[in-house]
């Protein structure tokens, strides 16, 4: 059903980022959310069998997904149509009614487009639904690695443009390193000295 991850804006590690943000991948099942993911974070690509979240079944436990969510990827698979029909019909319904963030950045994918002699769905189509929904559109490969890189890279840069999500994103980075600090700090020890 869905998926969510961090994605952070400058810095190597966890210490060294400025900003954190909640995105979140939705969709149906098998559409490859978990395989973009992977994708982008590493050199590697794998193929994924279904992740949990990725189990319908699993819905009752969405709202609390939703909550907070900076971006929002939409992802369907341009070889089922049906998981096209159904970001209209059904997630970005979801979308309307969990997210809490109404300055949420969002993101329409249409994936697998490396089997495109498979294609039910067009690029206009795409294109036309992005509209309808008032965010931006990309087509993507995770097996290629055609524009997944360039898909994480815009919606975090759309981000970086509104204020107030910049600034729930820089607030929740600065709780975690100080959070971080303060388990790291050595213990202190009530044992007297032996001389």
């Amino acid at each position: 059903m869905l998926g969510s991850s961090s994605s952070s804006s400058k810095g190597g590690g966890n210490n060294n980022c400025d900003y954190s943000f909640k995105i979140l991948l939705i969709g149906d099942s098998g559409v490859g959310k978990s395989s973009l993911l992977v994708t982008f974070i590493s050199n590697f690509v794998h193929d994924l069998s279904p992740t949990i979240a990725g189990q319908e079944r699993f819905g009752t436990l969405t709202s609390s997904y939703y909550r907070g969510a900076h971006g929002i990827i939409l992802v369907y698979d341009v070889t089922r149509r049906e998981t096209f029909t159904n970001l209209s019909e059904v997630w970005a319904k979801e979308v309307e009614l969990y997210s809490t963030n109404q300055e949420c950045i969002k993101v329409l994918v249409g994936n697998k487009v490396d089997r495109d002699s498979e294609r039910a769905v067009t690029q206009e189509e795409g294109m036309a639904l992005a509209q309808q929904l008032k965010c931006s559109f990309l087509e993507c490969s995770a097996r290629t690695r055609a524009n997944v890189h360039q898909c994480f890279k815009d919606l975090v840069l759309k981000i970086l443009e509104v204020p107030t999500l910049l600034e729930k994103g820089s607030t929740a980075v600065k709780k975690q390193i100080l959070q971080q600090k303060q388990v790291r700090k050595p213990p202190e020890s009530n044992a007297c000295c032996f001389q």
